[in-house]
């Protein structure tokens, strides 16, 4: 059971957040962007634009003309060579396509292509498009059919969008921000404030003081996330495919584990300015390491078998694979076995290195 003492600090330190509001609206606001950023990023790619000049005017040329505009991928601009070449100079196309007069069925049939490659990076995109309409052309003339067929199944039973398994990585990342800044700058700020000496002349011991920033950091971060996750679901149109308790009880395992790193992070700092760094030197890395806006597997191998059991990665894995296809909070796979390896190592560095005589010192 909780004691009054516990419950009493443990709600005085969620009034004490509440009130920094600039702090309470950035912790809501900047996730919501992010997330916004990232689904509009993930909509339909703009057409390139590209600029015709067909010298040629014969049957050939002119079904190529309708083919590359047929495309939706390319935004065709017909034109003299000087007016294209102007265009392409100052940006207003990506590239220029010139069809000679010599274009036609006999031979090979050259086009000549401009474009500044040193800008473009679309280079190879652009060139196999257009070799994939003059293999379309080619086998029109020649009557010849395709020898292969590629058939597309997927195997869920529903499209995953990228906005899907950025959310839950997006969760993760916020779980471990508040979590590290709830238990390790608040531990330096209060030590610098002075508040935790004040607290060790009084009746609360330190577990009292710990448990009650557990307690509050708890409740704020499932306030927090609750709203991120309404928010997303209703506006963003995402679906949550595992239970609620399986999510909200990852969150909780999450934050446990954060929050003991938080200790531990808190307990190394000696100063306000030392702090920053060395919470940064913990976090960033795993803000590129863990899967939270692409895949592991996307790494260079020799860094998959370490993003694979970094405290976030194995975070970020439990609440995506529940989120997206369904998982079970105890599934005794990988993702949970990692959570509960980190759970032990957190709790094990955050009681070694936290030393009630140091931190209010």
């Amino acid at each position: 059971m909780l004691s009054k003492s516990q419950i009493y600090l443990g709600s005085t330190f969620i009034k004490i957040y509440y009130r920094d509001r600039q702090s309470l609206i950035f912790s809501i606001i900047f996730p919501l962007i992010l997330i916004g950023v990232f689904l509009y990023a993930d909509g339909e790619p703009s057409p390139t634009n590209l600029g015709l000049v067909n010298q040629s005017q014969n049957e050939l040329s002119l079904k190529f003309t309708k083919l590359l505009k047929d495309k939706k991928i390319f935004l065709v601009q017909q034109g003299t060579v000087s007016e294209l070449k102007d265009s392409l100079n100052s940006g207003d196309i990506t590239a220029l396509i010139i069809i000679p007069e010599t274009f036609n069925q006999s031979g090979i049939a050259q086009l000549k292509l401009l474009l500044d490659a040193s800008q473009v990076r679309q280079v190879d995109f652009i060139k196999d498009s257009i070799e994939s309409t003059l293999l379309s052309i080619e086998r029109e003339i020649r009557g010849a059919q395709p020898m292969f067929a590629l058939e597309l199944e997927d195997i869920k039973s529903r499209p995953q969008r990228y906005i899907d398994f950025l959310l839950p990585g997006i969760l993760a990342y916020m779980l471990m921000n508040l979590c590290v800044a709830g238990s390790g700058y608040n531990l330096v700020e209060y030590r610098r404030r002075g508040i935790l000496k004040r607290l060790f002349v009084t009746p609360i011991k330190p577990k009292d003081f710990i448990i009650s920033i557990v307690l509050a950091r708890m409740f704020i971060v499932l306030i927090q996330l609750s709203v991120i996750l309404t928010l997303a679901v209703g506006l963003l149109d995402i679906n949550i495919i595992g239970s609620l308790m399986s999510l909200f009880g990852a969150v909780v395992l999450g934050a446990f584990i954060f929050l003991c790193i938080g200790f531990f992070l808190g307990s190394l700092a000696k100063t306000q300015e030392s702090i920053q760094p060395i919470a940064l030197l913990f976090t960033f890395p795993q803000l590129i390491l863990s899967g939270i806006f692409f895949p592991i597997t996307s790494l260079p191998e020799i860094l998959q078998p370490t993003a694979h059991i970094l405290p976030l990665s194995v975070i970020a894995s439990s609440i995506r694979d529940i989120a997206n296809d369904g998982a079970t909070l105890i599934s005794f796979d990988l993702n949970f076995l990692g959570i509960i390896l980190w759970m032990v190592i957190s709790f094990f560095i955050a009681t070694k290195f936290f030393d009630w005589q140091k931190v209010n010192s």
